[in-house]
C-alpha cells in the first residue's frame, strides 16, 4: 500500500501551471469536465493583473474592477467546480516519461496532461520607485492603463518597437507623449519610426536614462529624474504618468530544451489549437503571446487549452 500512496494522492489527470487569467480559465474548465485539476499557482499568483489596479477593460464589469479581485473572483470560481489549488512553484518537469512528472519547491506530481500558463513578465528599468509606483501612475501596458491618462503629460521609457506602439496609442488619451531613450537612434523599425515622428503629441528626450521617478502613492507622479549617458548630468523631467516598455520575457525557461520555442522564448503552439510538440502537454496565455498580451485573450486561450487537454484525454483513454 505505501509503495502506491504518494502516485495517487498526487497523481492528476489536469495539472496546470500559473495562475493568471489563462491558467484559471483552463481550471475553470477542467474542473466544469469533472477533470479536477491542480494548479500550481507559481512566484506570482494571480498573474500580472495582481500588479494593476484597476481593470476595465475585462467583459462583464461596467464599472471595472480591481485586477487583484478579478483573480481572486477566478480563482474561487475554478475551486468551487472542483479545481485544487496550491501555493507552489514548480522548478522541475519530466516530460518524456508517462504520466508527466512535475516537481515544486514542496512536492512532486505526476498527471497526464499538462497545461502551462506560465505568463510572462514585463522588463522593468529595476528602480524601488518603479516597482513602489506600478499601479499607481507607473505601468508596463498601454492598452490595460492608457485610459487612466486623458489631457496629461506622460513619458514612456524605451527605443523600440514596442515603446513606439504604447506611444502611439498613447497619443489617443495624453496631451503630451516623450519617449525617452538611452540612445541617440531608435531600435524600432523604419516604419514604426515614421508614424511616431509624424505624430505632433510625441516628443523625443534622446541620450536619457531614467534612474528615479518622484512622488507616490497618494500624490501620483509629478516628475522622473533623468541622467544624460554621455555627460552624466541628472535633472529632472515633469511627467504625470510613466510607460515602461522595454520588452517582456516569457517565463518559460523550464522549458527551454524540451519545447519548441520561438527565437525569444515563447511557446510556439499547433494553432489554432493550444498543442505543443509534445503529446498531452498545451500552453496558452501570454507565455504563447508577443503580440496581444491582454487578460481576455489570455483567459480566452486557457478555455481552449482546457478543451484540447479534454479531447487528448478521451482520445488516449479510448
Amino acid at each position: 500500500m505505501s509503495t502506491t500512496e504518494t502516485p495517487d494522492t498526487n497523481h492528476f489527470k489536469v495539472i496546470v501551471m500559473g495562475s493568471g487569467p489563462a491558467g484559471l480559465t483552463a481550471a475553470l474548465y477542467a474542473a466544469r469536465a469533472n477533470l479536477q485539476p491542480l494548479v500550481l499557482e507559481g512566484s506570482q499568483p494571480g498573474g500580472q493583473l495582481t500588479i494593476t489596479t484597476d481593470v476595465e477593460n475585462f467583459p462583464g464589469f461596467p464599472d471595472g474592477i480591481l485586477g487583484p479581485d478579478l483573480m481572486d473572483r477566478m480563482r474561487s470560481q475554478a475551486k468551487r467546480f472542483g479545481a485544487q489549488v496550491k501555493f507552489e512553484a514548480v522548478s522541475a518537469v519530466d516530460l518524456q516519461t508517462r504520466p508527466l512528472e512535475i516537481r515544486t519547491d514542496e512536492d512532486r506530481y505526476l498527471t497526464d496532461t499538462l497545461i502551462i500558463a506560465t505568463g510572462a513578465s514585463a522588463k522593468q528599468i529595476g528602480l524601488e520607485s518603479e516597482k513602489e509606483l506600478m499601479g499607481y501612475g507607473v505601468s508596463a501596458c498601454a492598452t490595460c492603463d492608457g485610459f487612466f491618462f486623458k489631457d496629461k503629460e506622460i513619458v514612456v521609457v524605451g527605443g523600440g518597437d514596442s515603446a513606439l506602439e504604447e506611444a502611439i496609442f498613447l497619443t489617443k488619451f495624453a496631451s503630451k507623449v516623450t519617449v525617452i531613450h538611452r540612445r541617440d537612434e531608435l531600435r524600432a523599425s523604419q516604419i514604426m519610426q515614421d508614424r511616431a515622428r509624424a505624430n505632433d503629441k510625441i516628443h523625443w528626450l534622446w541620450n536619457k536614462q531614467v534612474v528615479e521617478i518622484l512622488g507616490s502613492r497618494q500624490d501620483k507622479i509629478h516628475a522622473v529624474r533623468v541622467k544624460d549617458t554621455e555627460s552624466g548630468e541628472e535633472s529632472e523631467y515633469p511627467c504625470e504618468g510613466v510607460f515602461v516598455a522595454i520588452g517582456h520575457t516569457p517565463n518559460t525557461e523550464l522549458f527551454r530544451d524540451v519545447l519548441d520555442l520561438n527565437e525569444v522564448g515563447y511557446i510556439v503552439v499547433r494553432e489554432p489549437t493550444t498543442r505543443t510538440n509534445i503529446e498531452g502537454v498545451f500552453a496558452c496565455g501570454d507565455a504563447t503571446d508577443p503580440i496581444y498580451r491582454q487578460a481576455i485573450s489570455a483567459a480566452g486561450s486557457g478555455c481552449k487549452a482546457a478543451i484540447d487537454a479534454e479531447r487528448w484525454l478521451e482520445t488516449a483513454s479510448g
